[in-house]
């Protein structure tokens, strides 16, 4: 105990582990006192084919939660046992379908007094805890079904790390970075096209000077990410050149970018932000509808990978 509780709980899972199968071994004992000849684990399998309908393995993986080889293995041991027996369903004879066979029937029949005295010695237990452990677990199956460990471990580490970034403006020093982060990004993807070079080769003449901004993602001082607000009227900004390292994938840079030049936008008076982009950047996309962006259309592009446009209004 002295271990999880220096650990603490990102050793949830290896202490559930250890209560599992101090459970699972003190499960068996309870089989001998009863002189069932059953495993433990083959429990959940046995209980759903105890009301003497025949069900395909698939069927039973459904209904216990576990995966379709685990209830392979479990049928296969249990027809060893002379517990089950597999054979062609009538109505579809390319499918097997398990059922309890005479001894599994007699185990089914002596088990229910344990069933009673386990009940009642759980409930027991139950009673004698702060905490319900029955309904913390159903909860955490919902949690988990809702959004699973490695998400949240994930969303956690992009939170971290996005400690880290810092969002800039444009500084002559960063001008080979901000074409070098476009054309690893356009290379990666599709080809570099006459107007990607206007705007990468000459950033402050075509951006810059005729009214727009560009801004950089710095990690630990690096810059690994970069768009531009190209001014289109005195009403509208055009938000272009996003580029990100894969260097920097998980830290959350697109969305502190997007943010950041939205608000910038909005600071400048602008009532909307136009972009275009590819629908095959599928993470992309997905970022510019969470900025709020909508589906446009009837604006001609002079990017040939160009097939949605998008606009947000501010």
């Amino acid at each position: 105990m002295d271990f999880y509780n220096k650990v603490g709980k990102m050793a949830l899972g290896s202490r559930l582990r250890r209560l599992s199968e101090k459970l699972t071994e003190q499960a068996g004992e309870v089989y001998n006192l009863y002189d069932i000849d059953m495993q433990p684990k083959w429990f959940p399998v046995f209980y759903s084919l105890a009301g003497s309908e025949e069900k395909s393995i698939m069927q039973i993986a459904q209904e216990i939660g576990h995966s379709h080889p685990s209830v392979s293995i479990i049928v296969k041991e249990m027809t060893k046992k002379g517990l089950v027996t597999e054979s062609p369903n009538k109505s579809d004879g390319r499918k097997n379908y398990i059922r309890l066979t005479e001894a599994g029937q007699l185990i089914n029949n002596r088990i229910q007094n344990q069933y009673t005295d386990v009940n009642a010695a759980i409930e027991t237990a139950l009673q004698e805890t702060q905490h319900n452990i029955w309904k913390a677990i159903e909860e955490w199956e919902f949690l988990l079904e809702q959004k699973d460990l490695f998400k949240r471990v994930q969303q956690e580490k992009k939170l971290r790390e996005s400690e880290h970034v810092e969002i800039v403006a444009y500084h002559p020093q960063y001008k080979a970075a901000f074409k070098a982060l476009n054309e690893e990004w356009i290379t990666t993807y599709f080809k570099i096209e006459e107007s990607d070079y206007k705007a990468l080769d000459h950033p402050e003449e075509y951006i810059l000077d005729k009214g727009g901004f560009i801004l950089f993602a710095l990690y630990h001082g690096e810059p690994l990410g970069t768009c531009a607000l190209i001014k289109m009227d005195n009403q509208t900004f055009e938000l272009a050149k996003m580029a990100v390292s894969p260097k920097a994938k998980g830290k959350g840079m697109g969305w502190l970018l997007g943010n950041a030049a939205i608000e910038k936008a909005r600071a400048e008076g602008a009532t909307r932000v136009y972009l275009e982009s590819n629908t095959i950047l599928k993470p992309a996309i997905n970022l510019y509808h969470k900025l709020g962006f909508k589906k446009v259309t009837g604006i001609v592009s002079p990017y040939e990978r160009c097939n949605i446009q998008m606009e947000l209004c501010l």
